[in-house]
C-alpha cells in the first residue's frame, strides 16, 4: 500500500490537481532526478534551464493571475512544491522563490508598468528573480535591517549587504528591501546596475543544488520607478514570506514522501538473517510511524491549501504547517536513513540528502523557534519575541 493511500490523501484532490501533479512528477522523473546527486555533489545546478522547463509547464508564479501566470489554486500550485521537494528541495527552493517571493512581491506591490515588464517573462522562465531581505547579522528580525535607500534628487541610492539569498547570481532582477525616511520599501534591482555585486556562497553542506547567494550594494542608484509603489513597512516583505512558507509546508513532505518510498523498497529488497529487512517488527514500526506522520501531514498541508482558496488562512495557520510539517519530514528523513544502514549516507539513495537539506528548510522562511514564538503568542497574547 502506498503511503497516502492510509489516509485515502487523492480523494480529496480535484482531477486538475491530480493532473498537474501528475505533470510536475514527469518533469522532475525526465529532467531533474536522473542528474540531481550529480548536481548536488559537484554544489551548482543548471538553474536557467530548469528554469524555461518548468516555466513551460506553468509552475513558475502558477497561483497568481494574469501577466502569463496559471492563476491555479493553492492546493494545485502546494502539490507542485511536494513533487519538485521530492526531487530535491533546492529545486523548491528555486521555483518558490522565484513565483512566490519574487513575482508575488512585484504582482502585489508593483507597478502595472513593473507587472507587464518582468512577470511574463519570468513566468515563462526566461527571467529569473531573487528576494533580497535577509541581511548578514538581522535574519528571524528584519525590522533592524541595516539597508538604506536615500533620496538623492528623483533617484533612489541603495546601500547594504544580503545574505543567504537563493537565486542571486542566476536572477535577472532582486526584489531589495531597504529602510527609507518613510519605512522600509521594496526595490527591483537588474543584473548589472553600477554598485550592484553578487558572490555566491560556497562550502554548503545542504542544498547543494541550489544557488545561494550574497548581494552587496554599494552606491547603486535606481530612478523612481524602481520602487514598490504598493509596499511600506515590514506588511510587504512579511506578506511575501507567507506566500512562501505556504509551499513550503506542501514541500517538506514531497521530502519525506521520497524517503518513505525509498525505505520502503529497501526494506522490502534487503535480506538480513536470512529475512527481508520489511519483516522485522522494529522496521515496521518506524515504518508505521513515519507513514502516520506523513498523512497527517498531507492533511495538514490540504486543509491548509483549502483554507488559503477561501481567503480564509491566517499566518499563524501557515506557521503551524510549517513547523509541524517540516519538523516531521526531518524525523522521517533521519529515521529512513537508519533503515538503509551505511547505504543511507551515499548519495547511491536520496535519503542523506533529503536530510541534509531538510536541515536548511527547517531554519529558512523562519527558523522553528520563531514559529514556535508565532502559536506562543497566538495561544497566550502574550509576545516571547523579545
Amino acid at each position: 500500500m502506498h503511503p497516502s493511500a492510509l489516509f485515502a490523501i487523492d480523494g480529496l484532490l480535484t482531477d486538475e490537481e491530480r493532473d498537474i501533479r501528475q505533470a510536475v512528477r514527469q518533469v522532475c522523473d525526465r529532467e531533474i532526478r536522473p542528474y540531481v546527486a550529480d548536481w548536488f555533489e559537484a554544489g551548482a545546478l543548471p538553474a536557467r534551464e530548469l528554469a524555461r522547463s518548468l516555466g513551460s509547464v506553468g509552475v513558475l508564479g502558477m497561483h497568481l493571475d494574469g501577466y502569463g501566470c496559471a492563476g491555479l489554486g493553492a492546493v494545485a500550485y502546494g502539490l507542485a512544491c511536494l513533487e519538485l521537494e521530492a526531487a530535491d528541495s533546492g529545486l523548491r527552493s528555486l521555483v518558490s522563490v522565484q513565483g512566490s517571493l519574487a513575482m508575488y512581491a512585484i504582482w502585489k506591490y508593483g507597478s502595472e508598468e513593473q507587472k507587464r515588464e518582468w512577470l511574463p517573462a519570468m513566468a515563462a522562465g526566461e527571467r529569473i528573480g531573487c528576494f533580497g531581505l535577509t541581511e548578514p547579522d538581522f535574519g528571524s528580525d528584519p525590522a533592524g535591517m541595516r539597508t538604506t535607500a536615500e533620496r538623492d534628487g528623483s533617484d533612489w541610492v541603495l546601500n547594504g549587504t544580503k545574505m543567504w539569498i537563493t537565486n542571486g547570481s542566476v536572477s535577472d532582477v532582486a526584489v531589495v528591501w531597504a529602510r527609507a525616511e518613510d519605512g522600509i520599501r521594496g526595490f527591483l534591482v537588474p543584473a548589472g546596475t553600477p554598485g550592484f555585486a553578487v558572490h555566491d556562497l560556497k562550502r554548503k553542506v545542504s542544498l547543494r543544488a541550489s544557488v545561494t547567494s550574497e548581494l552587496v550594494l554599494d552606491g547603486v542608484r535606481l530612478p523612481e520607478e524602481a520602487m514598490l509603489p504598493g509596499a511600506r513597512g515590514l506588511s510587504g516583505p512579511l506578506g511575501c514570506l507567507n506566500e512562501a512558507r505556504f509551499g513550503i509546508v506542501f514541500g517538506a513532505m514531497g521530502a519525506a514522501l521520497d524517503c518513505l518510498e525509498t525505505a520502503l523498497a529497501y526494506a522490502a529488497e534487503r535480506e538480513i538473517f536470512a529475512r527481508p529487512l520489511a519483516s522485522f517488527q522494529l522496521t515496521q514500526e518506524k515504518l508505521a510511524d513515519m507513514a502516520l506522520e506523513l498523512g497527517k501531514g498531507l492533511l495538514l498541508a490540504v486543509h491548509l491549501g483549502r483554507l488559503k482558496e477561501r481567503g480564509e488562512l491566517t499566518p499563524e495557520q501557515v506557521s503551524a504547517g510549517k513547523l509541524n510539517n517540516v519538523r516531521e519530514a526531518l524525523d522521517i528523513a533521519r529515521t529512513c536513513r537508519t533503515l538503509l544502514g551505511a547505504s543511507g549516507i551515499t548519495l547511491e539513495y536520496p535519503v542523506i540528502r533529503h536530510a541534509v537539506n531538510l536541515e536548511s528548510v527547517l531554519t529558512y522562511e523562519g527558523t522553528s523557534e520563531i514559529h514556535t514564538l508565532v502559536l506562543g503568542k497566538a495561544l497566550t497574547g502574550v509576545p516571547a519575541f523579545h
